[in-house]
């Protein structure tokens, strides 16, 4: 039978709605602004779907009312950011927040977040601190600079840099190395935003020590090199390495500068992983300034980190900019945190969430996928079957893009090929709304689950869900 349809005058008003005792509950718990302004909401929709005849009159109950209002209201509450299990076989995912925070990171945090803090305020002189100090000294430990500084992502270290050491003048830059990151965010671009010139030396397979020394005049401020994280140029290709561009820089009384991107603190071949280039091994070259980012194969949160000589840095710290591009209190925080796990590096791969993600062994992932087959198999079917599967995955962020990470996970496939790719979309839009989302990547008219992410204490969380994918799609 077809529900009798509310009509307009049928709704109640505000005053009477706030006034029904399960409501006046929920005003109670969050208060009248709150409340009033999501009954209002409330009944502004349910006037226009009365009026098309789309709301039946049993809604207008009073329960019915007051728990409509109350789902509302936990609506307009819920965060907007919330937590995710990416499976999707790319460890530090960009559009999934980068590199996790470690247990420490995240105590450190709370601890110091609780209350007043230090952030600018010297403990021992009792006066006015700078908040470079509370990383500075860790920074260059682990990387034997003799100053150092942070911002709050590297994209702002690298601009800041540019404009504090060149602002004016001409930066020399390899045409290989003119690199866009995310968000078309061109070096070019970057250059002309920090005020300097640049200036294209080379070819794109191709930048010889003479390209350098050509280009230098009495306008060149700078000599920089940047790490093609993101990209790899192959074949008949020749680049210049720091050492040498150090001895052409300071040969001619100018200094130089690397951006490394990633900006790993160790060395990833102790654990089977690719190498990246090292902030103290270009330290080490003669750069005056390198800068790498902080939540990415460094593991911490967002941060753009500059390394270098006092002369350099103190330059970079002085400049007008550099308040402008100041870390905050939490990050900074969290990255102290995760710089201290790096005194620590034979327990690096256990306590730093990114490392531990990246070196675990296939066959481990693989017995997990295994375990979790049966279960995931009875949430989906009857519309798809599931199977085990070997996947390569990725490092992500930019990070070593060509390289691939053996891992294992779960393949989903339509039972049947006609519509597979709606079936598919319908999938992965379920696992989405999920209490706690679900996302995975498709491939080959499979919906592939990457299990290299979803370490013990996430699997419990994932299966405890599976009936809500299970009523999902029925």
């Amino acid at each position: 039978m077809t529900p009798t349809p509310a009509r307009p005058h049928d709704l109640p008003g505000v005053d009477r709605l706030l006034h029904l005792p399960a409501v006046a509950a929920l005003v109670q718990q969050h208060g009248h602004s709150l409340v009033a302004d999501q009954a209002r909401a409330l009944l502004a929709e349910w006037r226009t779907d009365c009026l098309a005849g789309r709301l039946p009159a049993a809604a207008l109950q009073p329960d019915a009312l007051a728990s409509a209002l109350a789902g509302r209201v936990a609506w307009r509450l819920a965060p907007r950011l919330r937590r995710v299990l990416n499976l999707t076989g790319t460890v530090i995912h960009t559009n999934l927040g980068r590199a996790l925070l470690s247990d420490s990171a995240l105590a450190h945090l709370l601890a110091t977040m609780a209350g007043p803090n230090n952030l600018e305020y010297d403990l021992n002189g009792g006066g006015r601190g700078d908040r470079d100090s509370v990383v500075e000294e860790l920074l260059c430990t682990l990387t034997g600079a003799e100053a150092a500084t942070v911002v709050n992502n590297n994209a702002a270290a690298v601009l800041l840099t540019i404009a504090a050491m060149a602002g004016g003048r001409e930066v020399i830059v390899s045409r290989g190395e003119l690199v866009e990151i995310g968000g078309a965010f061109r070096m070019p671009d970057v250059m002309a935003a920090a005020g300097a010139t640049l200036v294209e030396v080379g070819t794109t397979n191709r930048t010889h020590p003479h390209d350098y020394e050509r280009a230098i005049t009495e306008r060149t401020a700078l000599l920089m090199k940047v790490h093609t994280s993101n990209y790899a140029v192959q074949g008949f290709t020749a680049a210049v390495d720091e050492a040498a561009l150090a001895a052409i820089a300071h040969g001619r009384g100018l200094p130089l500068a690397t951006d490394l991107g990633a900006g790993s603190l160790v060395d990833l071949a102790q654990w089977g992983l690719p190498q990246e280039p090292l902030p103290q091994e270009k330290l080490a070259d003669g750069c005056d300034v390198v800068s790498f980012s902080g939540d990415k194969l460094l593991g911490g949160p967002q941060a753009g980190l500059i390394v270098g000589s006092k002369a350099a840095i103190g330059r970079i710290r002085k400049f007008p900019m550099k308040r402008a591009l100041r870390m905050g209190k939490l990050p900074l925080a969290a990255l102290e945190a995760t710089l201290m796990l790096y005194l620590r590096p034979e327990r690096l791969a256990q306590d730093l969430p990114t490392l531990r993600l990246l070196t675990r062994p296939a066959p481990a992932i693989r017995a997990q996928a295994q375990a979790l087959l049966p279960a995931v198999q009875q949430a989906v079917a009857p519309r798809f079957t599931v199977s085990v599967a070997d996947l390569l995955g990725q490092i992500g962020s930019g990070s070593l893009p060509v390289e691939r990470l053996p891992s294992a996970g779960l393949a989903i496939a339509p039972l049947h090929k006609a519509g597979a790719g709606r079936a598919l979309d319908a999938l992965a839009s379920a696992l989405r709304g999920l209490p706690l989302p679900v996302i995975g990547r498709i491939a080959d008219d499979r919906l592939l689950l990457d299990l290299r992410c979803l370490e013990a204490a996430d699997a419990a969380p994932f299966s405890a869900q599976l009936p809500a994918l299970q009523a999902a799609l029925a």
